[in-house]
């Protein structure tokens, strides 16, 4: 039914334009013969085509513009007769005669348009008479273009300042008064469109009315170039007379493109000045009326208006513009009962963008939005709406953008409450952007304070809200955590206490994580109390007592907290982590020198190590790091050093795989040997230690051949042998020329041996540890006397 209804208004639109340009062809012929009564007759059956009513307005626009391309040429056609004697006035009485209304009218604006410009009559009394005959047509389509034709052929010809048809002293007053006419008898048929037709036809007919807005529209834009209105005509005549006409019209969709229009086509200034006004017919506009996007576009162009110069701000305060805004949207929302909470919260969000760039400085503005905004929100609980959630979202982003500085929007009292509305998920997101905008802007929290209501803001990060969902995206979640984590190694205050408070803080709030995010969080706390114990210690070259009486902070105080917040990792459990920070913290203790601190970081390492560490891999990877640590130690004494060395020594030879094992007790032959301490250099320990690598070693190769018929490869030897070269360079008297000499020929006869398997990297290596003891020879010198006698 729609396609044949479609094909139909083809038809139609055809036959028109057949009509149209056969009466057109006889038109014009009339004219190239100067034949005028002719010429007057074929173009008022040319124009009888646009009296048509099958037509939609898309289509009848297409006939439109035919007929219009034709009457520009009738139009050059009187011209030349008015030039060549012919009476306007008669050509002007005698296009009346024209048998229908319509074509009549539209010969009589094509006649006006020539009269006005002979300047035989006054344009604003031509221009009153073409606007009161054109109300004898009231067809919405036909009237709507005819009017439109009348605002077109007379636009260039209205009696303004400055104009060549200015006549007396009111002519602009004429001018505005023509052009405010013709708007709101256009208004009048665009809205009367709406109420023609069936009621299930509505859509269509809405579409219908949206193809042609402009025309009513431009009625506007052409009072807006009219230089003599000026800001008091505008205020006093202007504006409240297209107001009027807006306010009573009584239909949604006019109501809400005019009010766009205004703010689109006046001056900003213009709008400024007559704020109380414009706002003060928003809440008589209908229900349904997209209010919030009419006054979000205002704000967004008196924001652009004051960022344009700091000239015009004075003007915002003289006029108290952010008041009357703020009242206008307080009495909009309380109008407009059932206006959602998307459309309240993106009118606020406007509203504090316009405060931001308005009044930078006026925080309790900024504030009294969002006080605003929490009342609305108040009645509702937590939001459910997306299209809400954005706009909170864009709302408390808008300070973060402005001051680049989350310190200053902390001070907006209303932040947090505003926070409390969103869901988990939009939670986090904000929270997210907060940690963006502090690392954008290298932001410095530097107080407790600051830290504690910051963290409370990020509450959705950092623990799990109730009703939070199980299903958590792994690569977001991480993402999330890092920015937690990057967040908290950037808090710092040069004042020791104050920074001690900073960390309290964190660990208070970074403890309620729970098992997932603890992994993530407790390592930068870690560190960053790590180095505020090296701050405390550094401070000890200044001061005679470094670390303060016993209420002030202490590297002891500090140890505490760390051994508080590494253990909280055991619930996770995490046991690799805590160890590698139980050892940090150790290394830490000894540069402050507190051995007993020290030794309960290394024996909670031991206690995961035996309880919790069960890998292998992992096995491996602990040991070397526990062996590494305490190699560096210098705090310990005797007997608490050989305890946690006996330790360490003992676990290397339980390692599950033999060449794990030859590697960590060779590894532990460091222990027994430390450079800048006299006191630890146990050579015959080391010996000891290097043996029985060598005996593992040895071992290893047995398995090999018993379980795979070869001895595998030699690579261990050559590591073992690369251990007693550096002993040996390190002044070791156990190790000894004819120890190396011994195991370099061991090596030499393993890799020729039958048993033995190819392995090119093992060559290497041991060509290249060959190579060094070349090198160490071509010395000379002390070092080069001491490897001469080793034959490699």
């Amino acid at each position: 039914m729609i396609a044949g209804g479609i094909e139909d208004e083809e038809k139609w639109l055809a036959a028109g334009i057949a009509g149209l340009q056969q009466n057109a062809f006889y038109m014009h012929r009339a004219l190239d013969s100067n034949n005028l009564r002719d010429a007057l007759k074929y173009s008022a059956q040319m124009l009888s085509e646009l009296r048509t009513s099958k037509l939609s307005p898309h289509k009848y626009y297409e006939l439109y513009m035919r007929a219009f391309d034709e009457l520009r040429k009738l139009e050059m056609f009187f011209k030349e007769e008015a030039r060549r004697g012919c009476s306007i006035i008669d050509l002007y009485e005698l296009v009346q005669h024209a048998g229908n209304i319509l074509p009549r009218l539209y010969l009589l604006c094509t006649v006006g348009s020539v009269y006005i410009k002979s300047k035989e009559a006054p344009a604003k009394d031509v221009l009153k008479d073409l606007v009161e005959m054109c109300r004898g047509i009231q067809h919405p389509v036909r009237g709507l273009f005819l009017r439109s034709y009348l605002s077109q052929v007379s636009r260039d010809k209205l009696p303004d300042i400055g104009s060549e048809y200015e006549g007396d002293a009111d002519t602009v007053v004429d001018a505005v008064e023509f052009v405010l006419q013709n708007f709101t008898e256009m208004n009048k048929l665009w809205v009367r469109m709406q109420h023609q037709g069936p009621a299930r036809d509505k859509e269509k007919r809405e579409k219908e009315r949206s193809e042609l807005r402009d025309l009513v529209g431009k009625n506007l834009h052409v009072l807006s170039q009219i230089e003599g209105v000026d800001l008091d005509m505008y205020k006093d005549t202007v504006l409240p007379r297209v107001l009027e006409q807006v306010v009573n019209c009584k239909d949604e969709i006019a109501q809400f493109y005019l009010m766009d229009c205004i703010i689109q086509v006046f001056p900003d200034e213009y709008h400024l000045q007559t704020l109380e006004i414009l706002l003060g017919a928003c809440p008589q506009l209908q229900p349904s009326v997209d209010i919030k996007t009419v006054l979000s576009r205002l704000m967004e162009r008196l924001s652009n208006y004051a960022a344009s110069s700091t000239e015009v701000l004075p003007e915002f305060l003289q006029v108290e513009a952010f008041s009357k805004l703020n009242n206008a949207i307080g009495k909009v929302i309380e109008a407009q009962v059932d206006m959602p909470i998307f459309g309240a919260v993106t009118l606020y969000s406007s509203l504090l963008k316009f405060t931001l760039h308005v009044h930078p400085d006026r925080l309790d503005y900024a504030d009294q939005v969002l006080g605003a905004c929490v009342k609305k929100l108040s009645s509702r609980g937590k939001l459910d709406d997306s299209k809400a959630t954005k706009q909170i979202v864009a709302l408390l982003s808008a300070p973060l953008e402005k001051y680049n500085d989350i310190v200053t929007a902390l001070k907006l009292s209303n932040y947090p409450r505003v926070m409390e509305y969103l869901d988990i998920e939009t939670n986090k997101i904000m929270a997210t952007v907060i940690i963006q905008s502090i690392m954008k802007n290298n932001t410095r929290i530097s107080t407790a304070d600051k830290v504690e209501a910051l963290f409370e803001l990020m509450k959705g990060l950092i623990k799990d809200l109730d009703g939070a969902e199980e299903e958590v995206d792994e690569d977001d979640f991480k993402e999330e955590q890092n920015s937690v984590a990057r967040l908290i190694q950037m808090l710092y205050n040069d004042d020791l206490e104050e920074m001690f408070q900073i960390i309290s803080t964190v660990k208070k709030h970074v403890m309620t994580g729970g098992p997932k995010r603890l992994p993530f969080t407790v390592p930068p706390l870690v560190f960053s109390s790590l180095k505020l114990v090296r701050r405390l210690q550094g401070s000890q070259e200044q001061e005679e007592n470094p670390f303060g009486d016993e209420g002030s902070t202490s590297p002891k105080k500090i140890f505490q907290l760390l051994n508080q917040t590494i253990e909280a990792l055991s619930i996770v459990p995490a046991p690799e982590l805590a160890l590698r920070l139980f050892l940090q913290c150790a290394e830490a203790a000894n540069d402050c020198d507190l051995e007993p601190v020290a030794y309960e970081f290394f024996t909670q390492a031991y206690i995961l190590y035996e309880e919790e560490v069960s890998d292998s891999k992992a096995q491996v990877t602990a040991l070397h790091l526990v062996i590494g640590t305490l190699q560096r130690m210098h705090v310990f004494g005797v007997e608490n050093r050989d305890t946690l060395t006996h330790k360490a020594t003992g676990y290397s030879a339980k390692l599950l795989k033999k060449p794990d094992q030859c590697r960590a007790v060779y590894g532990c032959a460091h222990l027994f040997w430390v450079e800048d301490q006299d006191n630890l250099k146990d050579g015959e320990r080391v010996l000891i230690c290097l043996k029985r690598a060598l005996r593992i070693a040895n071992a290893a190769q047995q398995m090999s051949n018993a379980a795979r018929g070869n001895t595998g490869s030699v690579s261990l030897f050559i590591e073992i042998l690369n251990k007693y070269l550096y002993f040996f360079e390190k002044g070791n008297p156990q190790i000894t020329v004819a120890t190396i000499q011994g195991l370099i020929e061991l090596i030499t006869t393993e890799m020729q041996s039958d048993n033995s398997t190819p392995d090119p990297a093992a060559d290497a290596f041991l060509a290249s540890t060959l190579r060094y003891i070349q090198f160490q020879k071509q010395k000379g010198g002390a070092i080069g006397e001491k490897y001469e006698p080793i034959k490699a």
